[in-house]
């Protein structure tokens, strides 16, 4: 019954993510309340469920509430803007060195393996960029989407570290194993990456054509169109000329140019690096180094009363918009997890294995790594599924650590930019202002195609057995 819910539960809610029917909030947390109803559970007990999921993601969604805020004080102040003139000077006008400058990024900035960090230091970063050339958002959102998943295999990232718990093999036997399909996945990554950027060159043409003709001249060499899935009120941030709201005059009658500080961009520079390497250090929770962060911004870039609070005012909405969605998000993880619908749909997920596919038990969970990410957290699979999974295979020879390697090859890595079951999923999408169902469309085939090219090279060179002997 607790298994048929979960399961139910898990589809209506992504059902109604990738048709758009409802707002997230809705999706993410009605329908948990109705499944747990239906399993006989009272009001009370589901309240607690929830405020203990609401609980364990508080720190997130007060981290992503600081975070915009903060990003987007600098992005006002015209701190990146000297970046974004390098970084378009190295590419020109080239959406394909765009998109693969984005995705080695990405790469980059996850070598310390979270997920949060990643996504804070490389969208703010790029998304004036997409913006100022008329790129899609959401191919910001793939190209980074798949940097940060091949990356996400590292033996210090918490899927490794999860399933080294879970087998007993130690994370770094795990990786050095994994390292050439890893390399084969930033390949892949780079490739598509430059491909989809090429793809979007030719749709920036075709929308540029017309205005142009409308407007009897020619295009500009590096175009300033809004991007097309960016929303009316941009809460993510603005082009690289406006800042993130900045086109909005402050009450203190400061216009968007007279947001720029260009003579503090050394001072915002450094006071970025600090606030990321306090992050990175674990100096202090991520929402107080964030908070910090925000105080300083405000008070050497906007002092007084007015000017803050317009800066405030000029990101509040969309950060709330994502918190409140984060904070649905937590009702969900919490009510699945306490009611133990979590446990029992990884039961039956691993008895579901017919008996004779079982010696091909890696080749299984290899191939629905990435798609498995969006019914499995983290949490749920490593330590939930896999145990159960690793039973199953002991009865054919099939060691612990194969089925590891393979489930990291999509599972929460490749796959977690995509899995509603992670906190830092609903930065991604929040920081770059996006709709989650189009997200989840346009990066699922793609982080699956990767992965699965991973999982022939993990193959081919003898990392994991295709079939068990």
């Amino acid at each position: 019954m607790l298994s048929l819910l979960g399961f139910a539960t898990v589809g209506v809610i992504l059902a109604l993510l990738l048709t758009n029917r409802v707002a997230a909030v809705v999706a993410l947390a009605g329908v948990p309340i109705v499944a747990a109803l239906v399993a006989g559970f009272a009001p009370a007990e589901i309240g607690e469920f929830a405020g203990e999921g609401i609980a364990d993601v508080a720190g997130t969604a007060a981290m992503f509430v600081f975070a915009i805020a903060f990003f987007g004080v600098l992005r006002d102040a015209g701190m990146f803007d000297p970046v974004i003139r390098r970084i378009v000077g190295f590419a020109g006008d080239s959406p394909a060195t765009v998109c693969a400058a984005t995705t080695a990024l990405a790469c980059a900035a996850h070598l310390d393996g979270a997920g949060a960090t990643t996504f804070l230091i490389t969208i703010p970063a790029m998304l004036p960029i997409f913006d100022r050339l008329g790129m899609s958002r959401l191919l910001l959102t793939t190209c980074v989407g798949l940097g940060a998943g091949v990356m996400n295999v590292l033996p210090w990232g918490g899927p490794t570290a999860r399933a080294a718990s879970t087998s007993g093999v130690p994370a770094n036997e795990l990786w050095v194993p994994l390292i050439p399909a890893q390399i084969a996945g930033v390949v892949v990554a780079l490739v598509i990456a430059w491909l989809l950027g090429k793809r979007e060159s030719k749709r920036i043409g075709l929308v540029q054509q017309p205005a142009t003709i409308a407007a009897g001249g020619t295009s500009a060499s590096s175009p300033s169109v809004q991007s097309p899935d960016a929303p009316a009120d941009d809460p993510a941030g603005g082009d690289a000329a406006g800042g993130a709201a900045g086109g909005d005059a402050d009450t203190d009658g400061d216009e968007a140019g007279d947001l720029r500080r260009p003579r503090l961009f050394w001072f915002n520079a450094v006071l970025t690096v600090a606030v990321v390497g306090c992050l990175v250090a674990a100096v202090a929770t991520p929402e107080a180094v964030f908070l910090a962060g925000l105080v300083v911004a405000l008070i050497v870039n906007y002092p007084g009363l007015a000017r803050q609070t317009a800066r405030i005012e000029a990101h509040a909405k969309g950060a709330m918009l994502m918190a409140t969605t984060l904070l649905a998000a937590g009702v969900f993880l919490g009510i699945l997890e306490a009611s133990g619908m979590i446990e029992a749909m990884a039961t039956t997920a691993a008895e579901a294995i017919p008996s004779g596919l079982a010696p091909a038990l890696p080749l299984v969970i290899g191939v629905l790594g990435v798609p498995l990410s969006l019914v499995f957290g983290p949490d749920a699979f490593y330590f939930g599924v896999l145990p159960v999974l690793n039973g199953v295979g002991e009865q054919f020879g099939i060691n612990a650590a194969d089925l590891a390697q393979a489930a990291l090859i999509g599972e929460e890595t490749l796959g977690f930019p995509i899995s509603p079951l992670t906190g830092a999923f609903y930065l991604l999408v929040g920081l770059a202002g996006v709709d989650i169902g189009k997200h989840i469309r346009r990066l699922l085939g793609w982080a699956w195609i990767t992965s699965l090219v991973m999982l022939a090279v993990a193959f081919a060179t003898g990392a994991i057995p295709v079939w068990a002997a």
